[in-house]
């Protein structure tokens, strides 16, 4: 009797595991669930190396740098502030942040307008669609450097484009980007952000055009049967119906053109034109850095950065919290 007991407990339980096989069944169920965790863990330990080389470490540098000097014979020594009070010293340190505040504000009005103008004008069309959007996004694929070198020669004061066109309809040339700077808005940084407008224009555009297809017919339709005109259109249904990418599009070109460093370089080969009337505080960093003169560039260059990236980082900031969606 004591073998018959002892035989019913070690037999099984219906439902239970059986011996020899749990293992082979865990094994079979974790193997290609290990396999496709490792693989995505993969790509994010990918992605975060290449964040921390070249983004999160670099900008923990800069910020080290920017609290240091360089000492003879090589290496660098903690210097405090004093990096930050020297270029807050410096004229060159306002003219910039004025510079680069006028540009800011000209590509609002100019360069954030056209390119929702011109998606308005390429929904309403109804023909050549297809080419106008290549015509609008092609300056995009050209190098900034070609294309800015090709704007170079229309605002050449000799032989340039713009002042053959102005001789034609006998109106006064202009010296373009070579004008000295007169009052809060020079000439010379109206040549500049027609440049960067018409060289960055192509990719807002599209993202505007995307945006307006994805409206229902159904708004414009009861609109116009109710008597609105195209500018009410626009105004009642057009901008409320895209004004979440018009306020993150808005963001993201306040960046960017806090940071206008290539348009001015190229087009006043890297003087920031008469009076340094197009000079932007990148370019004031690159000057730092590696034009002029002095054992402390670098960390000078730094102090600066950080200063804007402070000044972005406040910025982007305070306009999400602005903008955000109140329940």
């Amino acid at each position: 009797m004591a073998d018959v007991a002892t035989l019913r407990e070690a037999k099984p339980r219906p439902g239970g595991p059986r011996p020899g096989r749990s293992g082979a069944l865990t094994a079979g169920r974790l193997g290609p669930k290990v396999r496709r965790n490792a693989a995505a863990y993969g790509f994010l330990v990918g992605a975060v190396l290449c964040f921390t080389f070249f983004s999160w470490y670099p900008i923990v540098r800069e910020i080290i740098m920017s609290f240091q000097k360089a000492v003879y014979g090589g290496g660098y020594a903690w210097d405090g502030w004093a990096n930050y009070v020297r270029i807050i010293h410096d004229p060159a340190f306002w003219q910039a942040w004025r510079n680069t505040v006028e540009f800011t504000l000209l590509a609002l009005v100019i360069g954030y307008a056209v390119p929702f103008c011109t998606a308005i004008l390429l929904n309403e069309l109804r023909h050549a669609r297809g080419y106008l959007r290549v015509l609008v996004y092609l300056p995009v694929m050209l190098p900034p450097a070609s294309a800015l070198l090709l704007f170079a020669y229309f605002y050449n004061p000799q032989y340039g484009l713009f002042n053959h066109i102005l001789g034609l309809l006998h109106l006064p040339t202009s010296q373009w980007v070579l004008q000295p700077g007169t009052g809060f808005v020079s000439t010379a940084m109206i040549s500049v952000v027609i440049a960067s407008t018409w060289m960055n224009m192509g990719a807002a555009t599209l993202i505007y055009l995307a945006a307006l297809q994805n409206i229902p017919g159904e708004l414009y339709e009861a609109a116009e049967l109710d008597g609105a005109g195209l500018f009410g259109r626009i105004r009642h249904i057009t901008i409320p119906q895209t004004r979440l990418v018009l306020i993150m599009l808005l963001m993201l070109q306040v960046v960017a053109t806090m940071q206008m460093f290539v348009e001015s370089f190229v087009l006043t080969n890297g003087d920031g034109g008469p009076g340094n009337n197009t000079q932007s505080v990148v370019m004031l960093i690159y000057q730092y850095a590696f034009a002029y003169s002095g054992a402390s560039n670098y960390n000078s260059a730094s102090a600066l950065g950080v200063m804007l990236m402070v000044v972005l980082a406040v910025f982007s900031g305070g306009f999400l919290w602005a903008t955000r969606e109140r329940g």
